[in-house]
């Protein structure tokens, strides 16, 4: 399953920085087939502690994770839904991305280091980086949704049922976009969801914030506390979720791993572990969830779409384990650790045998039967 978060921001937010951290936890491509293989595109494992005690308890051979590809895009400028900058290359990579991720500084412009980064606009102001970015994309839809319902409008006036349905849609959408609203805050009819899928709209993706801070300096969150609750309480009001990373750390711990990793945090000034925060709420973000099969070869965390049936989620292994689907048996992974072993789970009815109107639930240990 290919699904990707774009990483976007102003110029000197971080961006970079962070993209080189997550790329240091990548995983071997070839693990994933469907990965694309280009230098802007990181496939990152996702940090899962039932993976590893699932491995242990298995005594497996290899451990692959399950992973998302976060894409970094070209900084944006004021004027890219016009082509400034590199605008149009900005939003045509945006748009073929499934997420947004929004970086958004909130570390001043003399940093932690002593060291003067620069911000485009002068001074750091994150709800108006917001603003600029989610403007940008909205100018873009509003061109987008414009030319279609040009299109539309003349089916329609011949009463066509799909396009009154579309231009209903449409006209949602242009009414919300006309006062700055992003159309994933818009509720549609079941029936004109597709319609507005088709149309890849930019702000019809869920988003999610990134709020960057730099150790020993004197961050948004403390210098001006009510600022920083007036973005916090803007991006919730959206619908949006956000975590609070401190982007440089991550990158200048990227080649180290377990308790020397958070001592060197704690020595730097770092807090919590943003990286792996960020990876967990961007696969949230997808609509994700994870099964796993284990064994003495492999034991895999597999990616599905939440609420898919037991053949759909099979085909993250092989696409005929949907037509070939017979049954799955199906033990949910904390009971299979308390049991011991496959043989005393079974003996204690912990196994279930599902059939194909099963929906698989995160935290599942399946084994397929084709």
């Amino acid at each position: 399953m290919s699904l990707s978060i774009g990483i976007v921001g102003l110029p000197n937010v971080g961006k970079s920085t962070l993209f080189n951290a997550l790329t240091k936890k990548g995983v071997p491509a070839e693990n994933y087939p469907f990965c694309t293989i280009d230098p802007s595109v990181g496939i990152v494992g996702v940090p899962d502690e039932r993976l590893h005690k699932l491995a242990e308890f298995s005594k497996t051979k290899r451990t692959i994770p399950a992973a998302i590809e976060f894409v970094d895009i070209a900084g944006l400028v004021a004027g890219a839904s016009k082509g400034e900058g590199l605008g149009n290359k900005f939003l045509a990579n945006i748009r073929e991305t499934d997420a947004i991720f929004e970086m958004i500084r909130i570390f001043p412009i003399k940093g932690g280091n002593g060291n003067e980064i620069l911000h485009v606009y002068g001074d750091i102001d994150p709800l108006r980086d917001i603003k600029v970015i989610n403007y940008e994309l909205l100018l873009a839809d509003l061109d987008t949704v414009t030319k279609r319902m040009n299109n539309v409008a003349r089916d329609a006036k011949r009463g066509e049922k799909e396009a009154v349905i579309e231009e209903g849609a449409l006209k949602k959408i242009i009414e919300a976009l006309e006062v700055e609203k992003m159309v994933n805050t818009i509720v549609f009819e079941e029936k004109e969801i597709p319609k507005v899928q088709q149309l890849g709209l930019l702000t019809f993706k869920p988003i999610l914030y990134g709020l960057n801070k730099r150790a020993g300096a004197k961050n948004l969150d403390e210098s001006h506390p009510e600022l920083f609750k007036d973005l916090t309480d803007y991006i919730t009001s959206t619908g949006a979720g956000y975590v609070v990373l401190d982007a440089k750390i991550e990158d200048e711990l990227k080649d180290f791993e377990g308790d020397e990793k958070e001592m060197f945090r704690a020595e730097m000034g770092g807090g919590d572990n943003g990286i792996n925060k960020l990876i967990v709420e961007a696969y949230k973000l997808l609509g994700l969830e994870t099964y796993f099969t284990t064994g003495v070869e492999e034991t895999r965390a597999w990616t599905i779409k939440k609420g898919s049936t037991a053949p759909v989620a099979g085909m993250a292994i092989h696409t005929d384990f949907k037509e070939k689907f017979i049954r799955a048996e199906v033990i949910n992974w904390q009971e299979l650790l308390n049991a011991g072993s496959y043989g005393e789970a079974r003996l204690k009815g912990k196994v279930r045998t599902e059939g194909k109107e099963y929906v698989v639930k995160d935290g599942d240990v399946i084994e397929f039967k084709i």
